[in-house]
């Protein structure tokens, strides 16, 4: 059965598969902030479970048991961040570190009722899959605001950063999912965006927020990249 902290290293493994990155024992330790030869030393304690194929030199692959537990892991999180928010009245800014100790638990039943109770949600507060009991995503191809040209129209989908910080300023600015944007300007000189949404006064953001703002791109009027790392 695995314990938290492998839990916490195989939800490590797949956020950095799922982000294209090569999963090297380097970058994994960097992901969960540890030296090395520590996370050396828990991919060996994940291959003798069977959760992952390990040879040395070479990019780490879940085997099929262990990505459906990382899923599944992942699910619980994400159900947990749902109910809170949508039940209980958290704002999504409040859940993440509460779902991060529930994730956690070993009754399924609970997770369940999350589920039923909740109309069987496809995302989360943030925008983000929710497996099913399978630990099938059904994900959606979106692409970042900052991708889309002046006079383009976006409506937002999905927080690809959603740190307490970032959430705040959102709330701040009246800003959540399916807010509908239209670019009103593009500054040359950092990227940063003026923007119009909900009838409401001109705007600027970042271009680092805009980055993060994930939105549906078959709404796009204008857009001049799809390169979500722009």
């Amino acid at each position: 059965m695995p314990t938290q902290t492998k839990e916490n290293y195989l939800k490590a493994i797949y956020f950095l598969t799922t982000s294209g990155e090569a999963v090297t024992v380097t970058a994994l330790g960097k992901s969960m902030q540890v030296s090395k030869p520590t996370a050396n030393n828990m991919i060996k304690k994940l291959a003798a479970n069977g959760w992952i194929n390990y040879e040395k030199y070479k990019p780490l692959q879940f085997t099929e048991r262990g990505e459906l537990e990382a899923a599944l892991i992942i699910r619980k999180h994400r159900l947990t961040e749902m109910f809170l928010v949508e039940i209980m009245g958290f704002g999504w800014e409040e859940v993440h570190q509460i779902a991060e100790d529930m994730e956690h638990l070993k009754t399924e039943e609970l997770f369940d009722r999350m589920d039923e109770m909740l109309g069987y949600p496809t995302v989360d507060p943030h925008g983000s899959p929710i497996p099913d009991k399978e630990g099938v995503f059904d994900r959606k191809s979106y692409a970042s605001l900052s991708s889309v040209g002046v006079g383009g129209k976006a409506e937002l989908r999905a927080i690809s950063d959603s740190s307490v910080a970032l959430l705040q300023m959102l709330n701040e600015k009246g800003i959540s999912l399916g807010t509908k944007f239209t670019i009103i300007k593009i500054e040359e000189f950092d990227k940063s965006m003026v923007v119009n949404y909900r009838n409401a006064e001109e705007v600027s953001l970042s271009h680092e927020v805009c980055k993060r703002l994930m939105v549906d791109e078959t709404t796009y009027s204008v857009r001049v990249s799809k390169d979500l790392k722009s």
